[in-house]
């Protein structure tokens, strides 16, 4: 690049993403005089997906502004919780986010996720025809034009990813309603009609099922239900929700 030369400074939270040598405070950038600023911003290594808003001397632009000489850019966080318009708030996660699925399922949150890797182009072109949040910690996959709307996920412990996504999002908890396998939806079901997939010792020991209306997987209070109990509880407590519907695992 040899056009005009900016001064740009990325919020801290952002800095992660940046070359270290660009880390600090405020530094200059020359520009090609031709890109925009999502461009110059994505090219420091910040996807898009995680700026909020953009300041060129103070004053907001969008992120097809074509920088000019001598102006200070300040690239912001996304504010939290972040709004989504447009659509019932959902969500897709990349293959290796597996357990971060189950465990939003687990809260009633609408998590679609593909235990095989389909590829960048086919997650992008799914978040975009269902209108799904494409969580992932995949940057290159976040920069692709075609996701409807998309965040990276910061940590790579579950328990942290959990709280990461419910405190910039807020979505509506509903725990033990979906099923953690499919994203299905769970209803109450009688013993007796579901004695066919229940061991002998299941049938003994439990009265209390739901069942997955898309699967048929049946869930009941088993032995891990406490450990369960204690995720459901926490992010509760932590984000609010809409209390325990019908008990799953």
């Amino acid at each position: 690049m040899n056009g005009p030369e900016i001064t740009l400074e990325v919020a801290p939270e952002l800095r992660l993403f940046v070359a270290h040598g660009r880390r600090g405070g405020r530094t200059a950038v020359t520009t090609d005089g031709s890109s925009t600023l999502g461009h110059v911003v994505e090219s420091l290594g910040v996807p898009l997906t995680e700026a909020g808003q953009l300041l060129v001397d103070g004053r907001p632009v969008p992120a097809s502004h074509i920088p000019g000489a001598g102006e200070l850019v300040e690239v912001l966080a996304v504010r939290r919780p972040q709004p989504v318009p447009g659509a019932p708030l959902r969500f897709l996660l990349d293959v290796h986010l597996g357990t971060l699925a189950r465990r939003m399922r687990l809260l009633g949150v609408d998590a679609a996720y593909e235990s095989e890797d389909i590829g960048d182009p086919a997650l992008a072109a799914l978040s975009a025809k269902e209108q799904r949040v494409l969580l992932s910690r995949d940057r290159g996959l976040l920069r692709r034009r075609e996701i409807w709307a998309g965040a990276y996920v910061y940590s790579d412990r579950p328990e942290e990813q959990l709280r990461d996504v419910l405190g910039r999002f807020a979505p509506v908890l509903a725990p033990w309603t979906r099923c953690t396998a499919c994203n299905g939806d769970l209803v109450e079901a009688d013993k007796d009609a579901v004695s066919a997939h229940l061991e002998q010792g299941t049938q003994a020991s439990y009265d209390v099922f739901a069942q997955c209306t898309a699967c048929g997987r049946v869930y009941w209070r088993g032995a891990h239900h406490t450990h369960l109990e204690t995720i459901v509880a926490d992010a509760v407590r932590e984000f609010g929700g809409a209390g325990s519907g019908t008990p799953a695992v």
